[in-house]
Order: C-alpha cells, then sequence, then structure tokens
C-alpha cells in the first residue's frame, strides 16, 4: 500500500506538470515524471531549471509534491480524515506505523497529530525568517512565496529551489544559511525522535529512549566529523580563494555537511570540488537522516547498529549492546541487510547508467548516490540542471526507480515486490568457514 500510494501520487503530479500551464516551453513525459518523483521523493534532482521552465502553477505543483512526499501520502490522508470527523481505524493505524517507520500501534494517531503540528510549527517559524531576508530583494509577494517554498523544501529535505545557482548566491547571507541548516536538521531526526525529546523536557518522561541518544550522537557526530574532513579536503583549494573569508569558511563547511545528508542545497560548486570531498560527501550521502523523518538514506540507526554490531564481533562479544541495552539480533539483521543491499544497488545501478551513458565515473556514482540517498547535490550539467538531465530516457527512469527506493527504503520496496513465503520448516545448521 505504501508503494503503491507514492506511485500514485507521483503518477498524478507528472500528468499535472504535463499541463500546458505548467511549464513555460513544454516538458516531456519522461521530464514529468523526474520532475515528480523528484519532489515526491523529496530528492532535488532537477532535469528542468526550476525557476525559468516552470510557471506559478507548475511551481505550486512542485511544492505540494515536496509537502506530501516529505509527510507520507499516509500522514497527510490521515490529517485529511481528521479534519473531515472521520474515525482512524485499525488498517490506517498500521499504515501510519509503517509510513512512519515505529514499532508500536500505540499512540500512533497522537503521534500523528503531534508530528503535524511540528511541521507546520517549523515550516511556519522558517518561512517567516527567511520571507524577512527576501524582502530586502523582492517585493514582498515574490518575498513571501520564496520564504514559504525554501522552507518546505529545507524541513522536507528537498534541496528544490527557485533559483538556477541553487543557495550560492546566499552563501554569505547567514541568517537564510543557519535557517536552512535548522530546517534540514529538524526534519531529518525524525519525528518519534521530536516527540521523545518532547515529552523528556515537558516532564512525561524520565529518560530519553535508546533511539533518541543514538540519532542525536550519530547526527552531530556526522555533522561535525563532515565539516571538519570537508575544510581539511578543500582548505588549500576551493576555501584557498579570495572569496571565502573566516565565518564563510566554517559555515560552507557546515553546510556542506549538513545538506549532504539528504537535503540537497548547496552554496558551493561541486563541480568544482576535490575528489576526496566528493566522496566524503557520497559516504554521507549514504548514510543519510533519520527512521521516521523526511530524509533518505539508509538512514544513522543503521549504521550505528553496524559499527556497534562490527565491535561486538571483534571483542567476541555474542550480542550487540548500547547503553547497557541488547540490540535484538533481528535489527541487526536488518540493518547488515539494509547497508548491503544499498551498496549492491548503487554499485549495480552505476554500473548500468555508465555503460549506457558512457559518462565518468566519479560524477556518475556521485548522481547515483544523490537519488538513492534522495539528497539532490550534482555535480551539475554545465548549468542550472543536474548531472542526469543529459541522460537518455532509459536512464532517466532508471534515476526514478532509484529515488522512490532510496524514499520508500530498499528493504521495504523490495520486500513489497518480491513474494514472501511462510517459512514452515527448520532446516538443520550448515558450517562454512568465512573471514
Amino acid at each position: 500500500m505504501l508503494v503503491l500510494g507514492f506511485i500514485m501520487i507521483i503518477l498524478l503530479g507528472t500528468a499535472l506538470l504535463l499541463l500546458p500551464y505548467s511549464t513555460t516551453e513544454g516538458i516531456t513525459a519522461v521530464d514529468a515524471l523526474f520532475t515528480s518523483t523528484s519532489a515526491v521523493c523529496v530528492t532535488g534532482l532537477i532535469v528542468k531549471d526550476t525557476p525559468n521552465d516552470f510557471t506559478m502553477f507548475g511551481k505550486i505543483v512542485i511544492l505540494l509534491l515536496i509537502q506530501i512526499g516529505g509527510l507520507g501520502y499516509m500522514s497527510m490522508a490521515t490529517f485529511i480524515a481528521l479534519i473531515a470527523g472521520r474515525r482512524i481505524g485499525m488498517p490506517e493505524r498500521i499504515l501510519l506505523r509503517e509510513s512512519l517507520n515505529i514499532g508500536t500501534l500505540e499512540g500512533v494517531v497522537r503521534l500523528m497529530k503531534g508530528m503535524l503540528i511540528f511541521v507546520a510549527a517549523s515550516e511556519a517559524a522558517g518561512a517567516l525568517v527567511l520571507t524577512l531576508r527576501f524582502l530586502d530583494k523582492y517585493p514582498p509577494a515574490e518575498a513571501l512565496f520564496y520564504g514559504i517554498f525554501h522552507s518546505v523544501s529545507a524541513f522536507n529535505n528537498a534541496g528544490f529551489t527557485l533559483f538556477s545557482d541553487n543557495l550560492t548566491g546566499f552563501r554569505s547571507d547567514f541568517p537564510i544559511t543557519i535557517t536552512v541548516m535548522v530546517l534540514i536538521v529538524l526534519g531529518g531526526i525524525g519525528f518519534v525522535v521530536v516527540n521523545d525529546l518532547y515529552n523528556w523536557f515537558r516532564g512525561h518522561n524520565r529518560k530519553l529512549m535508546i533511539h533518541t541518544l543514538i540519532v542525536l550522537i550519530s547526527t552531530s557526530f556526522l555533522i561535525a566529523a563532515g565539516a571538519l574532513l570537508i575544510y581539511l579536503s578543500e582548505r588549500k583549494y576551493l576555501f584557498a580563494g579570495g572569496d571565502f573569508g573566516t565565518r564563510d569558511i566554517i559555515i560552507s563547511s557546515l553546510f556542506a555537511s549538513v545538506t549532504a545528508r539528504t537535503a540537497g542545497f548547496n552554496t558551493i560548486d561541486y563541480a568544482a570540488l576535490q575528489p576526496a570531498t566528493i566522496f566524503l560527501t557520497i559516504i554521507l550521502m549514504i548514510v543519510g537522516a533519520s527512521p521516521g523523518s523526511t530524509g533518505g538514506g539508509i538512514k544513522t540507526t543503521t549504521l550505528s547498529v553496524v559499527i556497534l554490531h562490527i565491535w561486538s564481533t571483534i571483542r567476541g562479544r555474542r550480542e550487540t549492546v548500547i547503553f547497557n541495552r541488547r540490540i535484538p539480533r533481528v535489527m541487526v539483521s536488518r540493518s547488515l541487510v539494509v547497508l548491503a543491499m544499498a551498496i549492491i544497488y548503487v554499485g549495480t545501478v552505476t554500473l548500468l547508467i555508465i555503460d549506457l551513458e558512457h559518462t565518468p565515473f566519479d560524477n556518475t556514482v556521485f548522481e547515483i548516490v544523490s537519488a538513492f540517498g534522495t539528497v539532490g547535490l550534482s555535480t551539475g550539467d554545465g548549468g542550472a540542471r543536474s548531472f542526469c538531465a543529459s541522460f537518455s530516457d532509459v536512464s532517466k527512469i532508471i534515476i526514478v526507480f532509484t529515488m522512490l527506493a532510496g524514499r520508500l527504503g530498499p528493504l521495504t520496496l523490495f520486500t513489497a515486490l518480491l513474494r514472501q513465503k511462510e517459512e514452515r520448516i527448520s532446516y538443520p545448521e550448515g558450517r562454512i568457514m568465512i573471514g
């Protein structure tokens, strides 16, 4: 149901973008499908220049697709049902649980209500700050739309902008860059974490959940370590130019680290970065955001569990333990499967695209990982569009499927597509030598 729901929204968005008053000079069916998928899967890869190739109607369609895709269509459907006074039944609660990626049905509707309030408050606050800054350059109505669009795009980790150079023109505008970073982080840590922090501050919970602690620690570490490594990689190259002051370097490094975790905005030219920075960004994009958030990737908790399991195995421990709590073996197994599927999928698609398009390896793998992690960063096509804009229709459709796989999660998608059979037989143990 979740897979079919996303596909239906994508097809609806494609139909709307194909309307003659959605674009300034028309759009092909494949490009409309690509744009719709990129918006619904909150990726940000573009094959059309958003500010110039789409009309106001087309931009509003993209904005709505970002909002629906970021929250999940089940959350939006439940919100509409609640407004209409409908009761949320057990099938809807089960779908909500899967959509929000939580392990229990208890309080799922209450969590969803709190999530919608948090989303509305965050996006409204972000829109207010951004609008006030845009008023310095644009008329009030235009500044308001720019503020709303970029606030929604940032919170949902979409990376769509209404500027052909993304946010490079606002690199030194710290209220804008800091606001965007805060919105990205708020949208990327997951609604379960936000709810747990809220209850903890209110005194309803004595301790934070293990999940919350892992998300906060891993997110903080990845942002700080990513920013430091990006600075070290570019300090003698990109940052050595006269356009970057000390404060610019600090904010640009931090912004590049934050946005690589599925957001897709950029204040620097990724085509000019060093190979080491590109490789580091690829790693950050694969990891992505946290479960139950608007972001993609394999998720911070997945990486944390894999690292903890590796450490426990090296030390000869039978169980994977953190904060004096044992992580269930099924969770460890799922984490390893997700990581393995991500690596296999990215490797296979990269090989396929290179064979079809004969494109450079580094640019291609960067684009594939960006699509799979629903990030939207790109080395570009030399203009305002993403690197994949020049791909053939077949390759663009492969990227479309990759964005969908990244948004839903490879395990969710392939579990839905592959036929499942209940295992009724227990086989004898077989010994295999490994290592």
